[in-house]
């Protein structure tokens, strides 16, 4: 589940401000932007969900934008983010309850493909604690997720290694409030509460995804450099138009939530600032935070030290 979890993530395009060409550097060109009014400001950063160690240190940009907050939110709050809990209570939503299996939901294609990358993936899945025989008990969005947990592993991407969880960590480590603009169980309501052909084409996604594993790789270099374009190809032109349904439900309607909340934020009496640490899909293009506020009337720049300005 590329589009939800490694990125949620990675749309461009679109967006009225200067054109920044990414500089080649030995640390990731960060997706960074101020948002600022008269006395305060929030720092927008695009994450990856998913990194290797290979990927720290961070840009001196995100260094700099941490030591300037005051505090951190992210989609969930550190405490859930890795959370045991919430991911017993998603696999108990997922669970099957009225005697159908997996297999039941899927057309001949999928379902060879399905049957392909179990047989490939037995012994990985066997690690999770998920055999192959427990899939048929699940809907699709969770072996979706499944499905790309197990891909990015295998290519050395660890959760734990993500910048969500690294500055959550950092935040925690100094002191930092950290709190996220959903909650657990708000996810798992937007997960849960989609259609089954919402589900279908996300399992689909993450298959196709998976027999060129050359896709993730790409999408990591584009995000490491910073290269909203190259991400926008890579991902979000297509699923805007292929799955406008499940675009919207996972990238749109969740922006339109967030938006108010951050604004408060700016508008808190003070001079507080605040780090927001979200999947880099819900800061670009049109549909994006970043827009959005843009339109609103505040003032937005790319932070960004590694790339060269053109107007």
């Amino acid at each position: 589940m590329r589009h939800a979890w490694l990125t949620a993530l990675v749309l461009a395009a679109a967006l009225p401000l200067s054109a920044a060409t990414p500089v080649a550097t030995p640390t990731p060109v960060p997706l960074l932007w101020k948002v600022s009014d008269k006395d305060n400001s929030v720092y927008l950063l695009g994450s990856f969900h998913m990194l290797r160690k290979s990927d720290y240190p961070l840009s001196k940009d995100v260094d700099a934008a941490y030591a300037d907050a005051e505090s951190l939110v992210f989609e969930l709050s550190p405490d859930e983010m890795l959370s045991k809990e919430l991911g017993a209570q998603m696999a108990a939503a997922a669970l099957r309850t009225d005697g159908t299996t997996l297999a039941d939901d899927l057309s001949p294609e999928l379902a060879k493909r399905f049957d392909a990358w179990t047989m490939k993936n037995a012994g990985a899945l066997a690690n999770t604690g998920t055999p192959a025989a427990i899939l048929q008990m699940l809907e699709p969005w969770f072996v979706s997720m499944l499905v790309t947990i197990v891909d990015a592993h295998a290519l050395g991407f660890e959760s734990e290694l993500g910048m969500d969880a690294h500055l959550g960590g950092n935040a925690k480590r100094d002191g930092k409030p950290a709190t996220g603009l959903e909650s657990g169980a708000q996810q798992l309501a937007m997960l849960d509460g989609m259609t089954k052909q919402e589900q279908l084409q996300m399992l689909g996604e993450s298959l196709a995804e998976t027999s060129d594993k050359g896709e993730l790789e790409a999408l990591h270099s584009g995000w490491r450099s910073g290269d909203a374009d190259k991400l926008w190809r890579t991902m979000g032109a297509d699923m805007q138009k292929e799955y406008p349904s499940l675009y919207r439900r996972i990238n749109v309607d969740r922006n339109d939530a967030w938006v108010p909340k951050l604004e408060a934020r700016l508008r808190a009496p003070g001079t507080d600032d605040t780090l927001v640490v979200v999947g880099a899909l819900h800061l670009l293009g049109s549909d994006g935070v970043v827009e959005k506020l843009k339109k609103k009337g505040y003032t937005v720049e790319r932070v960004c030290s590694a790339c060269k300005t053109t107007r």
